[in-house]
């Protein structure tokens, strides 16, 4: 007996489901159209949702006069730094997983107990240490916080137990290093956990806010979303001009999690998340 649901029920779940994604996709479509109007049509009411002429005069505005060159070039700094944490998370994530070592259970719960304790308690004895080593108001200071997190050592720890020793072991007898082991071998068949890793430290950086808000005096070393903050104060008459800037915020994370959206699902599985 077949447990399939009769043609009416799945038309009816289709239906529903495509209406609650056109609803909830329709804030994303509003600011897309929104950030191509004219200024005039941006105000206008009743408020409509194309374009009636089109025009990208506010993504340029943004580079041109308000910017934002320099605070998309600081983001990418910040991003990149990011990276170099995310292979040192993975690394730590290895050894967790793959070495046995006095004190290994004891540290690693050190480290998921870290998770426990919120930003904002660390903030101002962060603030002080890299205060104390002349790092505030720079990128690097920006970033390093955020250089490895406990929660990525986690799931790059709960993935690589998944890597078979036996293939380690061969490795070693053949005469790897370690560290060409871990280049070699351990990174090439952790690809589903590096993209979750790629989109999560990606989207750490770039919306990165409060943290740059706090440490950067200067507006050359500020991040995007701080210029986006900083946008809404300077230029609040100007819808097309604000949601120009939220598109830039908005649209390379969407990129970066369409690339890697078929590595992602599988990365959380294997890694023991669902």
């Amino acid at each position: 007996m077949s447990t399939r649901p009769p043609r009416a029920s799945r038309v009816t779940t289709n239906v529903a489901l495509l209406l609650g994604a056109l609803l909830t996709s329709l804030p994303f479509f509003w600011m897309i159209f929104s950030s191509v109007k004219p200024r005039k049509e941006s105000v206008a009411h009743p408020p409509s949702l194309l374009p009636k002429h089109p025009t990208l005069e506010f993504f340029g505005q943004l580079f041109t006069q308000l910017n934002f060159g320099q605070y998309l070039a600081n983001t990418l700094v910040v991003v990149a730094i990011g990276f170099v944490g995310m292979f040192l998370m993975a690394m730590a994530g290895y050894a967790f997983a793959k070495f046995r070592f006095k004190g290994r259970g004891l540290m690693f719960a050190t480290v998921l107990a870290t998770m426990m304790i919120p930003a904002q308690v660390t903030m101002i004895p962060t603030y002080l240490i890299l205060n104390s080593v002349g790092l505030t108001n720079t990128l690097l200071g920006i970033a390093l916080p955020t250089l490895v997190g406990a929660f990525s050592i986690f799931l790059f720890r709960q993935f690589m137990t998944t890597i078979p020793d036996e293939v380690l072991e061969a490795a070693r007898i053949d005469g790897a290093g370690e560290l060409r082991i871990f280049v070699s071998i351990v990174l090439p068949m952790s690809k589903p956990i590096l993209a979750v890793q790629t989109v999560l430290t990606f989207i750490a950086g770039w919306n990165s806010f409060l943290w740059p808000l706090v440490i950067a005096n200067d507006q050359s070393k500020y991040t995007l979303s701080v210029g986006l903050a900083l946008l809404n104060q300077q230029v609040s008459t100007n819808p097309s001009l604000q949601m120009a800037g939220a598109a830039v915020m908005v649209i390379p994370i969407l990129l970066v999690f369409i690339v890697f959206q078929r590595h992602i699902v599988q990365g959380f599985t294997l890694s023991g998340l669902k």
